[in-house]
């Protein structure tokens, strides 16, 4: 199914204005700032763009808009997940028209399926497209987990080509690098243990933290695939402040506000989320004045 998705990827913000509208200028401001800084790929309309507040027809104009500024320089996985199957695949069919390069597709969240009913459910989304995707396991997200041998059947399946691993559970990470085929893509969900996960033989990351430095957590990346574990370990204590801070409240809270302070957004969230407290928002600001962000522009 193509190249091997690999690298650092970029779960991207969705920037809205002070009218709650999607700022299409700011979110191609982004898209290219990301492309210009070495950003491996881009994907939109994930946990940190805030998805469970669009519609579809947001969703759509979204991953629209990064499809056309990227102009294929670097690969777009457009995120394409719901609570049930049948939305589900007609998402996904939506998204498919618009040639982004994969889909990223959460595991349905709320329902709790048993493991039968997990790859039942992906099973059906892959049958029902010709892109490559890449499952997305955030059980403290989603209330369910996919467990290794789970996925390990997934892998199988010709056009599931990877796993987004946010289970946070250094065995699973273990098992997953060791059980699945060396074509399939194991990507940390967690930026902190990026570098622990690409020690096992895992292939990159979709970060959070690369929307406030994607420069240097491309490095990051690049250095441990390259099995430049010195440079990867200063680059990994280095941005760990920033990545831990990032989850001092819900995400995106914490990295919207730290990229408007920044100046590269409006800090504007739909509800429910709301700005951070202002304990908060002096942790995530001491942040980024240490590591010479505050202020930063475009």
């Amino acid at each position: 199914m193509g190249t091997q998705w690999s690298g650092c990827g970029t779960a991207l913000v969705t920037p809205f204005t002070k009218s709650g509208v999607i700022d299409e200028s700011a979110l191609k401001r982004l898209t290219n700032w990301q492309i210009d800084k070495g950003i491996n790929f881009l994907v939109p309309c994930g946990t940190t763009g805030e998805s469970p507040t669009l519609s579809q027809t947001e969703k759509l104009r979204v991953i629209e808009i990064v499809i056309t500024e990227t102009n294929k320089r670097v690969p777009v996985l457009a995120s394409a997940g719901g609570p049930d199957t049948q939305s589900t695949m007609q998402l996904a069919e939506d998204v498919e028209q618009l040639e982004p390069d994969g889909l990223l597709s959460v595991t349905p969240y709320y329902n709790k399926p048993s493991p039968e009913g997990i790859y039942q459910h992906f099973c059906a989304i892959a049958e029902n497209t010709k892109l490559p995707v890449i499952v997305y396991n955030v059980p403290n997200r989603t209330g369910c987990n996919i467990d290794p041998k789970t996925l390990s059947r997934l892998a199988d399946i010709p056009n599931i080509v990877g796993v987004k691993e946010a289970s946070g559970n250094l065995d699973q990470i273990c098992n997953i690098c060791r059980d699945t085929p060396d074509t399939f893509s194991v990507l940390s969900g967690d930026d902190a243990s990026t570098l622990a996960l690409l020690a096992l033989g895992g292939n990159g990351v979709i970060s959070v933290v690369s929307n406030e430095v994607p420069l240097e957590m491309t490095r990051l990346v690049s250095a441990a695939l390259d099995s430049d574990f010195s440079t990867a370990r200063n680059l990994h204590h280095q941005l760990l402040p920033l990545m831990q801070i990032n989850f001092v409240e819900s995400n995106p809270i914490p990295v919207k506000a730290a990229l408007a302070e920044m100046g590269l957004i409006e800090e504007q969230y739909r509800l429910p989320l709301v700005p951070p407290t202002q304990t908060s928002r002096k942790q995530i600001i001491k942040v980024l004045n240490d590591l010479g962000l505050s202020g930063k522009a475009l």
